[in-house]
């Protein structure tokens, strides 16, 4: 190697040395710290010791993915009623309604309680203090004393939501200018049931039919279904509300039309011969709507004289007012929230409808909010690393394939019985409601009697339970009608085919018999009671 070689090394190693040692000195004067600069109060650690002299660092805070034992133990989880719970996610309402609607015959009712004369003058004090046309005629009697004595029950539980519901859509029908009377058409349309859908797939508290909803500003995607969001479906149906009456100019009419839309009503007015008062142009109106309107007015009718029937309104768990929302900053579940916060899955599935899969995604661009009671915000905000850190670590377990985490021999099969929701079925088994959903393909919460769903316990114990039930001993306990046992070689076609009028389908659901398997001395009930 030449002497000019070997200087030019010899330089360009010296340039490298003083290079990291001013990187070096770098670091020292603005990430380590001597003794002496250390602050009071602050956490620190050595990070290294240069030439005798100790030098420091800030403590840097891990990240727990440990869900914290202090929102475990929160107070609130135990307070919420579980059968307004049960009750509130019951499909069978928005049903009966839906069923009423449709079918209202206007045969005079029997109600004593209500003579004609005093519906008359209270149909006169509120039709004065209305926008809509609420004149005493035969077909409205019909209807309201229907109501009155068919649903008692049905309407205090809607009394009792509406409670946590009116408040913001009246809000927001005073921003458009809309009638506060308004609120009551979304007891017509989906019994206050956020997640309703129709047959035709109207979704929603005002079920909006997917295209409409695009088109009043209604997000819908895999995740996510606005038209289930209480406050911005009640804006998009103040929005399309007001356009009706524009059209129109009358609200009864607006009715009619955001029911069947507005070509049927003009049609109706047409073949009425230029009518437009909504009880003239009635018979000409689809089925359906002919009784829409006539059911708005009776459900305003029994709210506003809900006293004097004598109704006893329900308190919902929380109020409107006793909720807030936090912007989520990562992608989370419901499950995850309810774990970290202790607050019911069901409750949080009330308060935030509009997320079909229970996921709450994080997209750019778009704002996706999480509601929670008042009492836990404060809690969530200030951990709300931790729940994000909890959320990952679970997301990162769930890449697992599902055949590596469960054993097909711990498989079972749960049929759905009356007053089963998705929430009671996830404590029963010890999984979660998202869990039981991708299982079975559910994108709803929407369960049916009869209906067969696959689950994989956490342990063995609900699967003992469930066999035990299916062997029919706890039912048996205060049965007093006729049974028959068992004998090899049976099969439920057969013993179905041995009494006459009862089905293999009869048996299943008397016996609570999910498969079709029977074993020799096995007693089976042959009637319901």
């Amino acid at each position: 190697m030449s002497l000019k070689k070997s200087f030019l090394i010899v330089l360009i190693l010296s340039l490298c040395c003083s290079w990291l040692l001013a990187q070096d000195s770098l670091q020292t004067n603005s990430t380590r710290l001597k003794q002496d600069q250390l602050i009071s109060g602050e956490s620190y650690e050595i990070d290294t010791i240069i030439d005798g002299q100790t030098y420091y660092k800030k403590s840097i805070k891990a990240i727990s993915t440990e869900i914290p034992e202090a929102l475990l133990d929160d107070e609130y989880a135990a307070e919420i009623d579980k059968k307004w719970l049960e009750e509130l996610y019951s499909t069978t309402l928005f049903d009966t309604i839906y069923r009423d609607v449709k079918g209202l015959n206007y045969k005079a009712v029997y109600y004593p309680e209500l003579t004609t004369d005093t519906l008359k003058a209270r149909l006169k004090r509120l039709n004065a203090k209305t926008p809509f046309n609420v004149e005493y005629n035969p077909a409205l009697e019909s209807v309201i004393k229907m109501f009155l004595k068919n649903r008692h029950q049905s309407f205090e539980r809607l009394m009792g939501l509406s409670n946590y519901y009116f408040p913001m859509f009246e809000r927001e029908f005073d921003n458009y200018d809309i009638p506060l009377e308004m609120k009551y058409l979304a007891i017509v349309e989906s019994a206050l049931k956020p997640r309703a859908r129709s047959r035709v797939g109207a979704t929603g508290l005002w079920q909006f039919m997917f295209a409409t909803g695009k088109q009043y500003g209604l997000d819908v995607s895999s995740y996510v279904d606005e038209r289930s969001d209480p406050i911005k479906s009640t804006e998009s149906a103040a929005k399309y509300l007001a356009k009706l009456y524009e059209l129109f100019g009358d609200w009864d009419l607006a009715l009619a039309a955001y029911n069947s839309g507005p070509g049927n009503v003009s049609k109706a007015i047409r073949r009425s011969g230029g009518y437009q008062n909504y009880w003239n142009i009635r018979p000409h109106l689809p089925r359906e709507t002919a009784g829409y309107v006539p059911a708005f007015l009776a459900t305003m009718y029994i709210f506003e004289y809900a006293e004097e029937h004598g109704f006893i309104q329900h308190k919902p768990e929380f109020n409107y007012i006793d909720t807030d929302t936090i912007r989520v900053k990562q992608m989370i579940t419901l499950d995850q929230v309810s774990e970290f916060t202790g607050v019911k899955i069901e409750t949080l599935q009330f308060l935030n409808p509009s997320y079909k899969l229970d996921i709450i995604p994080h997209i750019e661009g778009k704002n996706y909010t999480l509601r929670l009671p008042r009492n836990i915000i404060g809690a969530f905000v200030n951990n709300e690393d931790q729940m994000y850190a909890y959320a990952k670590a679970e997301f990162d377990k769930r890449e697992k394939p599902l055949p590596q985490f469960f054993n097909t021999d711990t498989k079972t099969r749960y049929r759905v019985k009356q007053g089963d929701y998705l929430g009671k079925i996830a404590r029963k088994f010890g999984v979660r409601v998202s869990q039981i959903k991708r299982w079975n393909g559910l994108r709803s919460n929407n369960l049916r009697i009869g209906q067969r769903l696959t689950i994989y316990p956490r342990n063995g114990a609900a699967i003992r339970q469930s066999t035990a039930s299916n062997s029919n001993s706890s039912n048996l306990k205060n049965y007093k009608g006729k049974t028959y046992t068992v004998q090899k070689g049976d099969s439920l076609w057969s013993i179905s085919q041995k009494f006459s009028g009862i089905s293999v389908e009869n048996i299943k659901e008397w016996n609570s018999i999910s498969g079709t398997n029977l074993k020799p001395g096995m007693t089976l009930k042959l009637s319901k009671g």
